[in-house]
């Protein structure tokens, strides 16, 4: 079932770098941004990351917590977290549970073969556990900016 905006997320469990057990409960009060990426360690993926990154200090003075979540296993986010220095778990969602339960598992071409991909999404979460926003299709240019100024506002709502 895909979380539906405006309502609480059902409960779930998913693993992240660091040993970190990520649980609804577990950030209660917290707002989150769930941000699910294609793939480590490619261009689109990687720029999104270090966009995330470098924004994370005013994610946190908003009262965020950030996840990136992709389906690449716990050794290949321990490297591209390493590699590019980010300050947030990623969560490995190999079993793709979150993906479809987000919903962002998506038939897609690639060179000329049908794949099934993921579709760069992002989801913000308020301290409630209520999905508040939703981003699909996205495009990286700008798109952190956009999420930083929606948990802004939640925040200035609280």
């Amino acid at each position: 079932m895909t979380p539906a905006l405006n309502k609480p997320l059902p409960d779930f469990e998913a693993l992240a770098t660091n040993g970190v057990k990520f649980t609804p409960q577990a950030y209660a009060g917290q707002i989150v941004v769930l941000y699910f990426y294609p793939k480590d360690n490619t261009p689109g993926c990687t720029t999104e990351a270090m966009q995330f990154r470098d924004k994370h200090k005013d994610f946190v003075k908003s009262g965020a917590v950030v996840f990136g979540v992709s389906r690449d296993n716990m050794a290949s986010h321990d490297k591209f977290k390493q590699n590019l220095e980010l300050p947030f778990e990623l969560i490995a969602d190999t079993e793709e549970k979150l993906c479809h339960m987000f919903g962002v598992v998506k038939n897609k071409i690639m060179y000329g073969k049908k794949v099934k991909g993921i579709e760069r999404s992002t989801f913000v979460i308020d301290g409630e556990g209520i999905l508040r926003h939703e981003w699909r299709g996205i495009k990286v240019a700008g798109h952190v900016d956009e999420v930083l100024k929606a948990v802004k506002a939640l925040k200035k709502a609280a």
